[in-house]
């Protein structure tokens, strides 16, 4: 098989936002044109309303979802073979594979797998098999009597069965040839006239004239007459009736369903217990549509290769892709706090004090010389423009400002006008439920052993962050026990006021909160001024009250 092309993904946090998904797409792109490999961006989960609006405004596909990066059996390199059909004779099956060196052999139709038969089931039915009514048993194509026996249709219908009878030797006399010769058998003879005729009057269903003997035209005739089936052959009697059961069909020996077959989208993890279990040499994969696509064995557990993933906008272990810990990181692109990722050697990490992914995305599109066209700089943009609450934010450097309006520039857009239909977007209620709405920015965290959440919700109107708190505080005592919180807390910011309502819920939520922004004691309403941002007000204040 050849090798396939490596795939990397470039994939940013769960819940993603804005930058996860503007910032994975850019970077993937960057990617492919200094390398010409195969980046692909992904999502690692849902995207909300106002990225959903940022992608169909600039025209791009939404990333397709990276469900997790465990191993999979579509990853391994399955051993591709191409099967025979069920009526092809188990001699030509056992050439097939000795040319191709395989000891098993799918046995299909249309794709669709029926059996298998390996070396080992081909031994057992030439070595086992002592029904002298194998051939009418398996019914057997006189095609593939005549091709096992490299020989010539003489007389009769090569697509016909051989259905009913024996198959039997007919080198004796006549006489005794009616005492074990019966209707419808099949019988191997040489060139004696009288012997041919004798089989014809027990109304045989074919005779194999040996050693490639003339039949002559009255025994023709009346084979003809009767619909007898006559094949010459090369050989003679002893070799021929040695390779004759070589003709029976392949599905008559082979292992048929229930097999122990897997699919592609199996996980490695999964199979290697049921494979260690079964002393089977290869194991069928099959697709989605039920299509046999090859083989795997334990060796080629040897081979296999880890997914590779580009890591964008976080390095948290939590907030990242499903079976990461399985998956070869290989970069990470990121504005956040060091995480607590692991990897199994050095990778390429860049990370930087500024307020969006998508600013050090620009950066590195100007250092490697490659050109920003209008798609990419409309989608770095609106990045920018999410992270920072379009300069608002405390996470926002002058850096991100120059570079967003340098991007703006070459997409062609309005930086207020974009941040405003954005906002709006990203804010609207239509059609959410609290959950929806609770997730759509969501993050956990990790400080010793306290495990906790932080969703955000950022809007213009006062009316909107209404409902939303009015929507959230009775479902998030529900969120501690979905997701395994002991905390967890939402953010309702007002872009234009520059202020963020805090809901809390779980054990000592609302005093760790009132410890760490010096709130007083009998404080109801949450109400944190000038606190707009996640990642650089509340994460580290938060963090910062929870390790004393």
């Amino acid at each position: 098989m050849a090798k396939k092309e490596e795939k990397i993904y470039v994939v940013g946090h769960k819940n993603p936002d804005t930058d996860s998904i503007c910032s994975a797409i850019a970077y993937a792109n960057l990617k492919r044109e200094i390398t010409g490999n195969d980046y692909v961006a992904k999502r690692a989960g849902q995207i909300n309303e106002e990225t959903h609006y940022v992608l169909q405004k600039f025209g791009v596909k939404v990333p397709t979802l990276l469900e997790n990066v465990k191993l999979q059996v579509k990853d391994m390199d399955i051993h591709q073979i191409d099967g025979v059909g069920p009526n092809v004779s188990m001699k030509d099956t056992w050439i097939k594979m000795k040319e191709n060196n395989i000891k098993t052999i799918p046995i299909l139709r249309d794709e669709e797998l029926l059996g298998v038969i390996s070396t080992g089931d081909i031994a057992t039915s030439y070595m086992e098999v002592y029904d002298n009514m194998i051939l009418s048993k398996a019914k057997t194509q006189y095609r593939n009597i005549m091709n096992t026996l490299d020989g010539e249709m003489v007389t009769g219908n090569e697509h016909g069965y051989f259905t009913k009878g024996k198959a039997a030797i007919g080198a004796s006399s006549p006489e005794l040839m009616q005492e074990f010769i019966e209707k419808d058998d099949l019988v191997i003879l040489g060139n004696r006239v009288e012997s041919q005729m004798c089989a014809l009057d027990i109304d045989v269903s074919c005779m194999v004239v040996c050693q490639n003997a003339e039949v002559s035209k009255e025994v023709i005739k009346r084979a003809d007459e009767q619909s007898t089936v006559i094949i010459s052959t090369p050989h003679d009697t002893f070799t021929a009736a040695r390779l004759i059961n070589q003709s029976v069909p392949v599905k008559r020996f082979m292992t048929k369903a229930p097999l122990i077959s897997f699919h592609m989208s199996d996980y490695v993890e999964d199979i290697k217990e049921v494979m260690a279990k079964k002393k089977y040499r290869d194991f069928p994969i099959i697709d989605r549509h039920g299509k046999f696509r090859g083989f795997i064995s334990r060796r080629r557990f040897l081979n296999v290769s880890k997914k590779k993933v580009i890591l964008v906008d976080h390095n948290e272990k939590n907030q990242a892709v499903d079976g990461i810990e399985e998956a070869e990181i290989v970069e990470i692109i990121d504005h956040h706090r060091l995480g607590n990722i692991e990897t199994m050697g050095p990778v390429f990490f860049r990370n930087q004090p500024v307020g969006c992914t998508a600013t050090i995305v620009y950066q590195m599109y100007k250092e490697n010389d490659v050109e920003i066209k209008p798609t990419i700089a409309g989608l770095l943009c609106s990045a920018i423009i999410s992270d920072t609450l379009l300069f608002r934010s405390p996470t926002c450097t002058p850096l991100d400002e120059k570079i967003a309006k340098k991007l703006a520039k070459i997409a062609g857009i309005n930086l207020e006008e974009q941040a405003q239909a954005m906002f709006k977007a990203g804010s609207s209620l239509a059609g959410k439920t609290a959950e929806d709405i609770c997730f759509q920015d969501f993050k956990q965290f990790t400080v010793n052993d306290m495990v906790f959440g932080v969703g955000q919700l950022n809007s213009m109107s006062k009316e909107e962050l209404q409902k939303v708190k009015e929507m959230l505080t009775p479902y998030l005592p529900k969120v501690l026990e979905k997701n395994g919180v002991q905390m967890v807390f939402f953010m309702l910011t007002d872009i234009l006021d520059e202020s963020t309502e805090l809901l809390c819920c779980g054990a000592r939520a609302k005093e760790y909160i009132i410890d760490a922004f010096d709130l007083k004691e009998n404080t109801e309403k949450m109400i944190l001024k000038g606190v707009v941002s996640r990642k650089k007000q509340l994460i580290p204040t938060l963090v910062s009250e929870l390790q004393q």
